[in-house]
């Protein structure tokens, strides 16, 4: 195998010797990989290369480049040409990370991951797509989504395996369902609308939801999942076991990032939108109370652009990132109203991840490829914050084992 890819690569050398050829590039920004990584082969200045190859670790299948999950640590070159132009890239294979684990989705990388302490960046698992979000599940799991392909990537820690799930097209935002020992997956487009899938031991499950599924709230105890229909401004309840829409929440425009109260009595909705951008209409959070008859029982004033939400529940405090101000509201629970001035954050902040154990809320900023940190006790930036982490981050998971 290292004897073609020399071959190969060395053919593609005399091929630019041959002629003078005009430099390509990989659109590529990741370059520790972990094993198990699956790079989708895009190319910039060659609009389809009539030959690719690798030398060193991993190999190209598919459009992708691919690294064993078996892998050891080493090096790989990636060599692309066609008649006019030539690209390298070169990237370096790590071992799997073994400290307290951060986790990160990056659209445009994969799942990137960090140590939670130092924030130290100690590796990619690239997914062959492009990530919107990550859970941390049981036994030191991570489940990420590719938003714009139809597959689930889950990867355990101990020991290390990476495994692709399909079947979940379009997936959004996902939560662990320990009880179940599953993943719950909103999809933006299912059956020409959007859905949610159940992942589990025993494969896939779907069930139409609404249009465009997004946001995701678990009742674990009672086994009740909310899903966000952000074009249907409503929010279907699920029964998680049976996969059964039990009921709809409706007068909730642009739902899209929820949460939930520890006790499942009160859900928190985000609309999505703001006066002045092309929706016109005011951005807002909503308290619904979950009783026999749902129904709003507060609305915040109104909010320039909202996306994520997040709940302090010791302290009655929700976290509302604002994609267009770069700001996290501080609202109390019970009235919705501000607890805080808005704390300003990097730019395009969107699903926020607060960790009760360290009282630390973790902003994944779209528009700067940070992660910003802020103290709940103090509601100011911890040292070392905000932190650069993969192309294009959309939330953020802690390892929970």
């Amino acid at each position: 195998m290292k004897r073609r890819a020399f071959a190969a690569l060395l053919g593609l050398a005399l091929l630019a010797a041959g002629h003078r050829m005009a430099v390509a590039r990989f659109a590529m920004r990741t370059f520790s990989l972990l094993p198990g990584s699956r790079v989708a082969l895009q190319l910039i200045g060659i609009a389809a290369p009539d030959r690719v190859a690798v030398a060193g670790t991993g190999s190209i299948e598919g459009g992708a480049y691919v690294v064993p999950a078996d892998a050891l640590p080493g090096n790989a070159t990636l060599v692309a040409a066609d008649a006019n132009a030539l690209a390298v890239r070169r990237f370096r294979i790590v071992a799997p990370p073994r400290v307290a684990l951060l986790a990160v989705a990056a659209y445009d990388d994969g799942i990137v991951f960090h140590d939670s302490h130092t924030f130290a960046l100690l590796g990619t698992l690239a997914i062959g797509g492009s990530a919107s979000d990550v859970a941390a599940g049981r036994g030191g799991t991570f489940a990420a989504t590719d938003t714009d392909g139809t597959t689930v990537t889950i990867a355990a820690l101990e020991p290390w395996s990476v495994r692709a799930v399909s079947g979940v097209p379009l997936g959004d935002e996902l939560i662990a369902d320990a009880p179940l020992q599953a993943f719950l997956v909103t999809e933006r487009d299912l059956d020409g609308k959007g859905g949610l899938a159940r992942i589990d031991a025993h494969g896939v499950s779907n069930v139409v939801t609404g249009t465009t599924a997004e946001g995701i709230a678990l009742d674990a105890r009672r086994q009740r999942v909310f899903v966000a229909d952000t074009n249907d401004d409503d929010v279907a309840v699920v029964d998680a076991r049976r996969m059964r829409v039990l009921a709809r929440i409706g007068g909730i425009p642009r739902a899209f990032g929820l949460v939930l109260s520890p006790d499942g009595l009160r859900l928190y909705a985000v609309s999505n939108q703001g006066r002045d951008t092309i929706f016109g209409a005011p951005g807002r959070v909503t308290e619904i109370a979950l009783d026999a008859r749902p129904h709003v029982l507060a609305r915040s004033a109104d909010l320039t652009f909202p996306i994520g939400i997040t709940l302090d529940a010791a302290k009655g405090r929700l976290f509302v990132t604002d994609e267009q101000a770069d700001v996290i509201d501080v609202l109390d629970t019970s009235t919705l109203r501000p607890r805080h001035a808005p704390i300003p954050t990097c730019r395009i902040p969107w699903k926020p991840f607060y960790d009760a154990r360290t009282r630390r809320l973790y902003v994944p900023c779209a528009g700067s490829d940070e992660v910003d940190v802020i103290d709940a006790r103090t509601l100011s930036r911890v040292h070392g914050a905000p932190f650069h982490t993969g192309g294009y981050p959309l939330a953020v998971s802690i390892s929970n084992s």
